[in-house]
């Protein structure tokens, strides 16, 4: 099973219906999960992430495999993207992974990640970044059942 924990809703019609359009396509490779938790709204990043973190918190299994989204993450290809998922679903049932707000995510957070990905140094609006991390693990089932789709 796939979990992704993201912090804010998504309002703009497109982005609903890419997202709705990748979690049919992936409900043949897998069960699919997003949690979506409120942003908060707050004159203070420190009282903001402390907030989400509890927010995120509970969502998080003892066993789930823990994929954090981060600029200072680890920046791989599709295909190493495929082949993580695959080595983790050899010893995991579960892998969440956790896209952050605004202002990131809790430190508290990102130690419990047990990976640590970017797909850039660059900054994306979350409701997008939704949508390509969807597509990402779409393309990762594909390669690793030799299906076309990946080019």
């Amino acid at each position: 099973m796939i979990k992704i924990i993201c912090v804010g809703k998504i309002k703009e019609k497109y982005f609903k219906d890419a997202i709705e359009e990748y979690t049919k396509r992936l409900s043949k490779y897998t069960k699919l999960e997003i949690i979506e938790v409120n942003d908060v709204d707050n004159d203070s990043i420190d009282i903001i992430l402390s907030k989400e973190k509890e927010l995120i918190e509970k969502y998080i299994g003892s066993r789930d495999f823990v994929v954090t989204l981060e600029i200072e993450g680890n920046m791989i290809s599709s295909e190493d993207l495929a082949t993580k998922i695959d080595n983790i679903f050899n010893t995991n049932s579960n892998i969440t992974f956790i896209i952050g707000g605004s202002y990131g995510l809790h430190k508290d957070i990102k130690s419990k990640s047990n990976y640590k990905l970017s797909f850039s140094k660059m900054t994306f609006p979350h409701q997008l970044f939704r949508v390509i991390l969807l597509e990402q693990i779409y393309r990762s089932f594909k390669i690793n059942n030799n299906e076309s789709y990946h080019k």
